[in-house]
């Protein structure tokens, strides 16, 4: 019986699992890097163990380290989670070697999977391989990392000229991701809908199929919103994926939870590839079964059997993933301290954080999973949207108007969404749509922390007081008044001013606002704000044709022979930037000189930090 497991993960993964290990009186036992040392996930285990360091690469990635860490905090099991090592064969066999129980498939099965090029011959599909194979009429392919997942390591490519660069960037990103540079090319087919199924089976020859999810709304390959059961699907075709998905475990020998992922288009089912761990998603599975996967991994891993049949599905559930990143500007990853982080009643919150956590550089961006289940999809969908809606979030910039937004776009809401959702819609969905009264209600609320209820009026006529703030890019100037009854605005009725809440009347309508500061930064509601002071800074002034960085990273790369003095194009690729385990590129915004260049490779830098200054022709 297992007493004590550790998990080779971290943050919202290592998380979840612990949940399950404290419920069935299993202790815990947590490692970290350097860079986690104080986050959630070590603070909550009963033990962590400390691996030097803050890349993957030197950490998490580091077997070697994970199974020393296991027999030294006294764990009998490892598990491994979701990403990282989850997938790696090699991995297993150390766990198993070192006398500990693997909470996982076995070595041999995850050989043969965790490669995708290998699964995709093992279920007989061929992919392109070889980049010399690829030819004009084979566009548009996917250049995809052969291990691990998550959306790293793969580029779409629709012109043969922009492929040897696409398969130097995916190496690079799954080299840093997975410790595995192998990318391979297989055909890309537009506008499909990525489907998978969940599979769970025992060492007693009992192969779960555990339903279907749609994950086709994702961004640069990386899911954004799963539900369970896939929509629209006929009785058929869902026939199909459950067949085909355990022909797939059946093929390997498969023990414990597992999702083989599908592209479904014309009606058809695609093989993309079988994932041979836990999935981020599989909450939605969970709830809509009404079981705990992880609680079944422990009971497989000790030797039980499963049911021979699975529980019967109930209703609907719908996953999104909140993320720290501006969607509006390229999806770039934000840094900081996440002050405050809460969703109504009701809603599953799987989270690796909790309020004055710091949100760093070294890994994925996400911050939590909001789930939500009802006995209709439409029913799942609406109470989705409206938690995240009312949910408090203070911090970083995060993508929560973008889920708000795509859960209640009537392509998703009627079913009709495909992995193109985000390619045809981002720009309508990351409009800027502030709260007009947001900027005044800031206003007021600081005005009241000065002054006092009624104070600071004087017996004279004077101006209005001016305040200004930068939301979602744009300044916004406000006006108000002080009086001897109190704080006043043109057109609003001030019912109530105070620091943290404050009332306005508009048409006989009165809507309350919620206010909490963090510096210059403020929170009104679901809308944030930063106040601008009334002179600018002029050593924060950069001269015309300054790029700055999008996010705190580190350069991995500049461009060839690029030099102070070189004659750039508009768009040419200048320097990568690598933060949260992507790679971002900063391109010319204006053909003419590169007139400075005080960056080069492995330099770290901060967030609006001069990497370059081109002076346009």
């Amino acid at each position: 019986m297992i007493t004590s497991v550790l998990v080779a993960n971290r943050g919202e993964i290592a998380c979840r699992v612990f949940r399950t290990c404290r419920q069935w009186g299993i202790r815990t036992v947590a490692v970290h890097s350097d860079a986690d040392a104080n986050a959630l996930h070590a603070r909550e285990a009963d033990a962590a163990v400390r691996l030097p360091g803050a890349s993957p690469a030197d950490t998490y990635l580091r077997g070697d380290l994970i199974v020393k860490a296991a027999v030294a905090a006294g764990a009998d099991a490892v598990h491994p989670g979701y990403g990282f090592l989850s997938e790696n064969a090699d991995f297993a066999r150390a766990v198993r070697d070192a006398g500990l129980v693997w909470i996982g498939p076995p070595p041999e099965a995850v050989e043969a999977m965790a490669s995708k090029t290998r699964a995709k011959e093992l279920m007989g599909i061929a992919p392109l391989t070889d980049p010399t194979d690829v030819t004009e009429a084979d566009l548009p392919v996917l250049v995809k990392a052969a291990a691990g997942g998550g959306g790293r390591g793969m580029r779409v490519v629709r012109d043969l000229a922009d492929l040897d660069a696409a398969l130097t960037a995916a190496r690079a990103e799954a080299t840093s991701a997975f410790g595995d540079g192998e990318v391979f090319v297989e055909p890309y087919l537009e506008n499909g809908r990525h489907v998978e199924v969940q599979i769970l089976a025992d060492t007693h020859g009992t192969v779960w199929a555990l339903g279907t999810r749609d994950c086709s709304l994702q961004r640069r390959h990386q899911k954004v919103i799963e539900e369970a059961p896939a929509p629209g699907l006929t009785p058929e075709l869902t026939a199909e994926l459950h067949d085909l998905a355990v022909r797939a475990a059946r093929a390997v020998d498969y023990v414990g939870a597992g999702t083989v992922e599908f592209l479904v288009a014309d009606g058809r089912a695609h093989f993309l590839e079988m994932n041979t761990r836990l999935q981020v998603e599989h909450p939605v599975t969970e709830a809509v079964f009404g079981i705990d996967l992880v609680a079944l991994q422990l009971r497989v891993a000790e030797g039980h059997a499963l049911e021979a049949d699975p529980p019967r599905a109930r209703g609907h559930a719908v996953e999104a993933r909140l993320y720290a990143e501006d969607p509006a500007s390229g999806w770039a990853p934000q840094t900081g301290r996440l002050h405050r982080l809460a969703v109504p009643d009701g809603i599953r919150l799987d989270t690796g954080y909790t309020g004055g956590d710091d949100i760093g550089v070294h890994y994925d961006p996400m911050l939590a999973k909001a789930v939500a289940h009802a006995p209709t999809r439409a029913e799942a969908v609406r109470r989705l949207a409206g938690a995240l809606e009312r949910a408090v979030i203070h911090g970083p910039v995060t993508n929560r108007d973008l889920l708000v937004r795509s859960l209640r776009h009537e392509e998703f809401t009627s079913g009709r969404m495909d992995t193109g959702f985000y390619d045809r819609h981002l720009t309508d969905l990351t409009r800027s749509t502030p709260d007009p009264l947001a900027p005044l209600a800031a206003a007021l609320a600081d005005a009241s922390t000065r002054t006092g209820r009624f104070g600071g009026w004087r017996n004279l006529p004077s101006g209005p007081q001016v305040k200004r703030y930068a939301v979602a890019g744009e300044e916004h100037e406000v006006r108000y008044h002080h009086t001897r009854t109190g704080l006043t605005a043109e057109g609003v009725h001030v019912v109530r001013a105070d620091p943290d809440l404050v009332v306005l009347e508009t048409d006989g309508v009165q809507r309350r606002f919620d206010i909490a500061r963090y510096g210059d930064r403020v929170h009104v509601n679901a809308t944030a704000l930063t106040a601008l002071p009334r002179f600018p800074d002029p050593a924060t002034q950069h001269a015309p044709g300054s790029l700055l960085a999008p996010m705190p990273g580190t350069v991995v790369r500049v461009a060839e022979g690029l030099t102070e003095g070189t004659t750039v194009q508009a768009g040419q690729p200048l320097l990568w930037l690598e933060a949260m385990k992507m790679e971002h590129r900063i391109t010319a915004p204006v053909t003419g000189k590169l007139t400075a260049l005080p960056v080069g490779v492995g330099r770290q830098v901060e967030m609006g930090a001069l990497l370059a200054v081109v002076e346009s022709d």
